[in-house]
């Protein structure tokens, strides 16, 4: 069955706007929702570009919705940042991953996707 979801552009809408219409979606009966994570919006008219992770912690908090993030690891961000940001959500009860079909993963370079794979299944620990 599809399922049809919300697309959270960061650099079109302020993050607090962002967050009313997320709610908005999951009111209406959106299944879903996706977060762009732009450093800056595409143009002036724009004018907002909030960080996605911070938002998505109040999206998640806020929503019952499943998201997924549309992110750089290994070229805006190192993966282990991007793994550290995944497992905070995830331990605060959120599930945020990559785009169903994997895409995400085939498009970054080997060493980038080892790293951000291996932050992800337990590999890097921080210290006892």
């Amino acid at each position: 069955m599809p399922a049809f979801g919300f697309h959270a552009s960061h650099e079109q809408v302020h993050p607090r706007e962002l967050l009313a219409a997320v709610r908005r979606a999951e009111d209406a009966g959106f299944d879903a929702a996706m977060s762009s994570d732009h450093f800056s919006p595409w143009s002036q008219r724009q004018g907002h570009s909030g960080f996605a992770w911070s938002w998505l912690g109040a999206a998640l908090q806020a929503t019952a919705l499943p998201f997924g993030v549309v992110t750089a690891p290994g070229q805006r961000y190192h993966p282990a940042v991007i793994a550290q940001a995944i497992g905070t959500l995830g331990v605060l009860g959120h599930d945020v991953g990559d785009t169903p079909d994997g895409s995400l993963t085939r498009r970054r370079p080997p060493s980038a996707v080892e790293m951000f794979m291996s932050s992800l299944l337990g590999g890097l620990h921080a210290p006892p």
